[in-house]
């Protein structure tokens, strides 16, 4: 739970670079690829996680509308990252702009639900963390090679000629 904006921030700033590292790594051949019709693809969540930058920040009262509502999947990866890129820079921007320390506990209607604004800082973070995870399974079906993000992935071991942890 964040009582600081600089902590979120902080957060922020190298959860969006995790996956901005993620999204790059997502070859064209692959992206609309589904395993099954229980998952979604590579570009749907990647567009999902991306979506949510304005969709999430609208229902918080940051964003004047959710500029991203009915907007098509684009062509690329590289759009998508792009996007991405875009609305987390504003984001950073609203949340430093709009929202101080002391307001943090002030509760808004997210969903039929009271939450704090702090809890909606907090599930943005997460959100992206947890749809990041799926990307990274999804992308070991498809043989593309996965970062480390809060350590070294398989590949990485192996780059420093050591054996992957089981």
């Amino acid at each position: 739970m964040y009582r600081k904006i600089k902590d979120f921030i902080s957060d922020w700033e190298s959860e969006a670079l995790a996956t901005i590292k993620i999204f790059s790594a997502i070859t064209e051949d692959v992206k609309s690829v589904r395993q099954n019709d229980n998952l979604r693809s590579l570009e749907k969540l990647a567009w999902h996680i991306t979506h949510t930058l304005t969709e999430m920040p609208f229902r918080a009262g940051l964003m004047q509308e959710d500029y991203l509502d009915n907007t098509p999947i684009p062509d690329t990866f590289e759009e998508i990252i792009t996007t991405y890129k875009k609305y987390s820079g504003e984001l950073i921007q609203l949340v430093l702009e709009e929202w101080e320390d002391k307001d943090l506990t002030i509760k808004i209607d997210i969903y039929g639900e009271q939450w704090e604004r702090r809890t909606i800082l907090g599930i943005l973070v997460k959100h992206q963390i947890h749809h990041r995870a799926q990307m990274t399974v999804l992308m070991r079906f498809y043989k593309l090679p996965v970062s480390g993000i809060y350590g070294p992935s398989k590949e990485e071991w192996e780059s420093f000629g050591m054996e992957p942890h089981e």
